[in-house]
């Protein structure tokens, strides 16, 4: 992939006033919200390898649902995975790959093939493990993909595509094959047509989140082997391979496809340009990275109580702003993502937590935090990818464009300065 690491101007603008000046500053020199470490590069490229092989069960769930299980009134089974799916090609991984991002298989992890046999408590049938919650845990994406659904218009023309004719007279003609010689079903849907339609629209969410998370797992994996073998030594170094990746694959495809009966029904049609930037990966950061929702059992959704903002854009309860510390609190951080990822820390990162935790019973918390400053890391390529799209190079010599620049790195440090935010903490080592 290219390279798009630039210097700083020379030309350079007085000192920032924002109260995050510091970073700016090191923003406007091509760096990361997370300070260059050997530390904090050694945890975030760990903890990248250890979410890549979860994701790499998730994206393919994720499609499988929204291609295969559809409607399904009794999904009982949509957590277990045909082979065909375990064996399905990553678009970005394999030989077949048009565009190779890791150097890897196409096909599912074989971490992650050795997990879904034995799990924590060993080799036995799938239902056990899954009645003994020794699985991936699916709950966790499929609460990213509410996010997504919930804080809609994020960006692009995918959700106002579902509100179209065009997109209901897909459905209508997916909803009716898929209950073909069903009376009841198709009873039902005369009767209630926007439930079946909502519930179509949840499920084109669904592959929008599995094409997205498609691409985040090779890249992913192929951060953790250039660390592996030397070749990525720096945060920043890391900062710029996600770039570098947010622009190679900006246009892949967006699309949800369903299969019925060996017949495939396109929902929302490769032809419509939906892309992978606009559609998936800039409306997930702001809904999954900043905004989410709070969990039940901690604020009250009653408006009365006044507990809930009332306004959409001041939610504030992404991983960006989480407190980590009380894990298994009604999941106020994502426990379950927390957990999956610890049965695939790298040996390294395992090492690390048991020089600075506390106990085997406080490396959750510890990854959560870990965790944390990697998605600062993810949150500053996207915002340097965002300002090369809409202002200017970093070495442009117009002092005009270097104070856009700024004012676009300052409003979007804005959003940190809710007391809620993390970005203070990740900025010491100390931070655990």
């Amino acid at each position: 992939m290219i390279q798009t690491t630039t210097k700083p101007s020379q030309n350079a603008l007085p000192p920032s006033q924002h109260p995050y000046a510091d970073i700016i500053h090191r923003l406007e020199a091509g760096g990361s919200m997370l300070p260059d470490t050997p530390e904090n590069l050694m945890q975030i490229i760990g903890i990248y390898k250890a979410y890549a092989v979860p994701m790499d069960f998730y994206w393919r769930n994720l499609l499988y649902i929204a291609e295969q299980v559809f409607l399904n009134p009794i999904p009982a089974f949509k957590y277990f995975l045909p082979k065909s799916y375990l064996d399905r090609q990553n678009s970005y991984a394999g030989d077949q790959s048009e565009l190779r991002i890791w150097r890897g298989g196409g096909e599912a992890h074989p971490e992650l093939l050795d997990f879904i046999e034995r799990g924590e408590t060993g080799k036995m049938p799938k239902l056990f493990h899954h009645l003994w919650h020794d699985r991936i845990n699916m709950e966790f994406a499929e609460a990213c993909m509410r996010a997504m659904l919930w804080h809609q218009g994020m960006g692009g023309r995918f959700n106002d595509y579902l509100e179209s004719d065009e997109y209901i007279a897909n459905c209508d003609r997916a909803i009716r094959a898929y209950f073909k010689g069903n009376p009841l079903m198709l009873g039902l849907y005369k009767l209630f047509p926007t439930m079946f339609i909502e519930q179509v629209r949840q499920l084109s969410y669904y592959a929008n989140l599995g094409l997205f998370w498609e691409v985040m797992a090779p890249v992913f994996f192929e951060m953790s082997d250039l660390y592996d073998e030397g070749k990525m030594t720096t945060v920043p170094e890391a900062m710029e391979f996600l770039i570098n990746g947010i622009f190679a694959v900006a246009s892949r495809p967006i699309y949800h496809h369903v299969y019925i009966r060996g017949e495939c029904y396109e929902i929302i049609p490769k032809s419509k340009a939906f892309t992978w930037l606009y559609e998936a990966a800039l409306p997930y950061v702001e809904a999954v990275f900043y905004r989410t929702a709070p969990f039940r059992g901690t604020k009250s959704y009653n408006a009365q109580a006044k507990q809930v903002p009332q306004e959409q854009k001041d939610f504030h309860y992404g991983i960006l702003y989480a407190d980590v510390f009380p894990v298994g609190s009604a999941g106020i951080p994502p426990t379950l993502l927390m957990q999956d990822m610890f049965h695939f820390l790298p040996p390294y990162l395992q090492e690390y937590y048991r020089q600075h935790c506390r106990g085997e019973d406080d490396q959750l918390i510890q990854l959560g935090i870990t965790f944390q400053r990697s998605m600062y890391n993810v949150t500053s390529a996207v915002i340097q990818a965002l300002r090369q799209a809409l202002c200017y190079p970093l070495d442009d010599p117009n002092p005009k464009h270097l104070q856009k620049n700024r004012d676009f790195f300052e409003a979007q440090m804005d959003r940190f300065l809710r007391p809620e935010a993390r970005l203070a903490d990740i900025q010491s080592r100390d931070y655990r």
